[in-house]
């Protein structure tokens, strides 16, 4: 079978006004998210990294530091701010939808290819989840795209200092998120399995794999020095996950959330035309590789989502290609086609992903069907609460009373929004909660958040039902249906000290 050759496209002059369309895509989309992105409140994993921001170090139990440093920064330059905290996952979202125009110029496309990689890519599910709140996986979603990016570059041009760059961002990756040792998983077998191989002879190669080492050596001491235990953390949620059937349905669901679903086609083509062409063949094994790994170890469908945005591109411009073979009649229609379909499932997906509006249809329907936006919800309202059950306290037990926690999203929502209402700082043997320890000082009372009855008694003594976790809005979350009610107890039946052993617990 002959090779599908794509033309090499140079830089010219004028390249920003040519980018000016896929620039312009990218602002509006980013724009769009900050008008919608104050609705409700911060989710459950917003609080975790919020929590952590205040405590940095060079490694949490979840995940490695570059994530909760951001939010270090966030917190300084805006406070508790939805809108302001988020803005660094809108401007991945920003650079990721760019970059897809960019990869489908550099891969030879004129202005309809670029405009449909990027309007593809902001209109996909995964990636405008991404956007709208503060998640690790927002910019695990980036480093994937621009190392994507960064490949394509090496190939078109042959330039091996492109090498630098790609350790650069694997580095940031390796901080980010685990799950990087994927794709570069990829990367690594793509050029082995390809013309690419040549550049193992190569310095700028190897400078790569070392700058993306001393990158990463931080987390990797910190690791040795608590035993490895986030790849323990790694271990139990992904054994959760299998359990409760999240990671069911990975390759469906490829097609239905991790890009535009009637851009499916284009993704399709976009994988062929990598593996029909020698030059850039390294990407198309730098998408099977991570699929294929993610599928036998039963992964979530998410975790490849950056790997679509090259697909598209190169999608695209053979989309592009294909339609100045046709008539104009035929090239009108099929392009109108391609992008009103994008188009209705990307806003599909936006009102059920999107925080649109604070009340009405649009917000009961966003609420009904996401969970993530269900999870947004009442974390003021626990707090007051909390602060309520103690101020009813005696005051002898107020004097030093202690604040339990059952999982993060407590943890954090207490440790942030707490202060307000002179709160102490919670407790918790969950994730890095567990590092922070205990108070040694014997509480005169232990208000408990986030446990049943049962696990109450077991824990504390004379123990009786106090308050109840609810939210003014009446939604369904986890907090509202799973463990609502708030406790007040005595001393514990164990030394903290005895509870701390048996940590980390996690969630």
């Amino acid at each position: 079978m002959a090779a599908t050759r794509v033309p090499v496209q140079r830089a010219i002059p004028g390249y920003l006004g040519d980018i000016m369309p896929v620039f312009a895509i990218a602002v509006l989309f980013g724009i769009a998210h900050m008008l919608t992105n104050g609705q409700y409140g911060f989710h459950r994993d917003e609080w975790q990294f919020l929590s952590d921001a205040q405590h940095l170090d060079w490694g949490f139990v979840p995940y490695p530091p570059l994530t909760a440093a951001l939010e270090h920064l966030g917190l300084k330059m805006f406070g508790l701010s939805l809108v302001g905290l988020r803005l660094f996952s809108v401007l991945a979202q920003v650079l990721v939808i760019l970059a897809s125009g960019l990869m489908a110029r550099d891969l030879g496309g004129g202005r309809l290819a670029q405009t449909l990689a990027a309007i593809a890519v902001a209109l996909s599910p995964v990636p405008m989840f991404e956007a709208t709140e503060f998640q690790y996986s927002s910019f695990d979603l980036l480093w994937w795209v621009l190392i994507a990016w960064c490949v394509i570059r090496l190939l078109r041009d042959d330039e091996p200092r492109w090498w630098v760059a790609i350790g650069i961002l694997a580095g940031l990756g390796l901080q980010t998120k685990y799950s990087m040792a994927f794709e570069l998983a990829g990367v690594l077998v793509g050029m082995l399995l390809t013309d690419a191989r040549r550049y193992l002879a190569n310095g700028w190669f190897w400078a790569s794999g070392a700058i993306a080492l001393c990158l990463f050596a931080p987390n990797l001491v910190w690791l040795i020095k608590h035993d490895f235990v986030s790849y323990h953390f790694l271990q139990s949620i992904h054994a959760r996950d299998v359990h409760e059937g999240r990671a069911d349905g990975f390759l469906r669901d490829q097609l239905l959330f991790d890009a535009n679903l009637f851009a499916a086609p284009v993704w399709l083509a976009g994988l062929f035309g990598y593996v029909n062409n020698r030059r850039y063949r390294m990407l198309a094994w730098m998408y099977a590789v991570p699929l294929l790994l993610f599928l036998f170890a039963r992964g979530r469908f998410y975790y490849t989502c950056g790997a679509y945005p090259m697909l598209l591109a190169m999608g695209a411009v053979m989309g592009e290609r294909w339609l100045r073979t046709m008539r104009p009649a035929w090239r009108v229609g099929i392009t109108t086609l391609m992008f009103t379909g994008v188009l209705t499932i990307g806003l599909y997906a936006a009102l059920r992903i999107v925080p649109m509006a604070s009340s009405g249809p649009l917000r009961d329907y966003a609420l009904h069907n996401n969970e993530d936006l269900r999870e947004e919800i009442g974390w003021n309202e626990l707090v007051a609460k909390v602060a309520a059950i103690r101020d009813a306290l005696p005051a002898e037990q107020q004097a030093n009373v202690t604040i339990g926690v059952g999982n993060y999203g407590e943890y954090g929502a207490i440790a942030l929004l707490g202060p307000r209402y002179h709160l102490p700082m919670p407790i918790t043997t969950v994730n890095s909660g567990w590092l922070r320890g205990y108070p040694h000082t014997p509480a005169t009372a232990t208000i408990l958040v986030g446990s049943s009855k049962e696990r109450a008694d077991e824990l504390l003594i004379d123990c009786h039902l106090a308050g109840h976790n609810t939210n003014a809005l009446g939604v369904v979350n986890e907090e509202s249906r799973d463990h609502p009610d708030i406790f007040v107890c005595g001393p514990t039946r164990k030394p903290l000290s005895e509870l701390w052993k048996h940590g980390p617990d996690f969630g």
